[in-house]
């Protein structure tokens, strides 16, 4: 009877791994089919920009050794005006920092109110998120270029414009960070009566510290880097050094600035893989 039984079970686990393994062709064969798909798309998109633009590719070609040129005359490195270059990156810096804080406190604000788990009020969580959105489509430099109208020139308008689209960056981010948090440590805080603001300080903020940590590094790395290159159109800070010595062909001293941001932003990012060690 027990052999008949053995026999039995191992004839339905033979007849499962049968199905188990006529189900995954299906699967991969769908998986196949979007991947040709995916891949001609991608090839029609991109014969229909080149059309569109209408590139010369005999010119592009014939200044390729151009840029050569530009990188030999920006390796011969001119510290004259090293005075400048450090104001200059001073206030970059500077500007990047602030813009961050503000945003910081501001994300986290608009991120509670954004988090479905927080305040559990769905039309505000989709009004909060929806507004933001906008504000992310729009690139950072329309929102500096629109402060600069407003404020004039100087670090002030750049502050404020990189303060926009970081808000409406970390507001998502930061709800998204709120939202990951399980539902069973927010009920059992509401069992023993919690409001909800006590819920997000005691619960929700400190178990996404981490996270937030994260997002803001990141941040930060993008915000230097995007600093460079809004000063340029006159936000000030180290931008407006590269871009006045590169029309000035004083290659030397534009090279000397471009090295600085780039070890300040390899020093950020490190800086904030070991905070992010740390917190783990």
């Amino acid at each position: 009877m027990s052999q008949n039984t053995n026999e039995c079970i191992s004839l339905r686990e033979e007849r499962a791994r049968r199905e188990n393994r006529a189900r995954i062709p299906v699967k991969c064969a769908q998986r196949n089919r979007f991947i040709p798909g995916f891949l001609i798309g991608v090839v029609v998109l991109s014969v229909i920009s080149l059309l569109y633009l209408q590139i010369d590719w005999l010119k592009l070609a014939s200044r390729v050794p151009d840029i050569g040129e530009v990188f030999w005359e920006l390796a011969h490195l001119d510290f004259a005006n090293m005075d400048l270059i450090w104001s200059s990156l001073i206030e970059t810096i500077s500007i990047a920092v602030l813009s961050l804080l503000y945003s910081l406190l501001l994300g986290i604000v608009f991120g509670m109110l954004a988090a479905r788990n927080v305040f559990r009020i769905p039309v505000l969580s989709v009004l909060t998120q929806s507004f933001f959105t906008f504000l992310r489509a729009v690139p950072t430099p329309v929102w500096v270029l629109l402060m600069l109208v407003c404020l004039g020139m100087g670090p002030e308008a750049g502050v404020a414009g990189l303060c926009v689209h970081t808000t409406a960056f970390f507001t998502k981010s930061f709800a998204q960070s709120f939202e990951s948090i399980p539902d069973e440590t927010i009920e059992a805080l509401e069992v023993t009566g919690a409001g909800r603001l006590g819920i997000f300080c005691n619960a929700v903020l400190p178990a996404a510290l981490s996270q937030i940590v994260a997002w803001s590094g990141m941040r930060l790395e993008t915000n230097f880097s995007e600093c460079a290159i809004l000063g340029m159109v006159g936000a000030g800070g180290i931008g407006y050094v590269i871009s006045n010595s590169l029309q000035g062909y004083d290659y030397g001293t534009a090279g000397v600035a471009i090295l600085l941001v780039f070890l300040v932003a390899y020093a950020i990012e490190r800086m904030f893989v070991k905070i992010k060690k740390k917190f783990n």
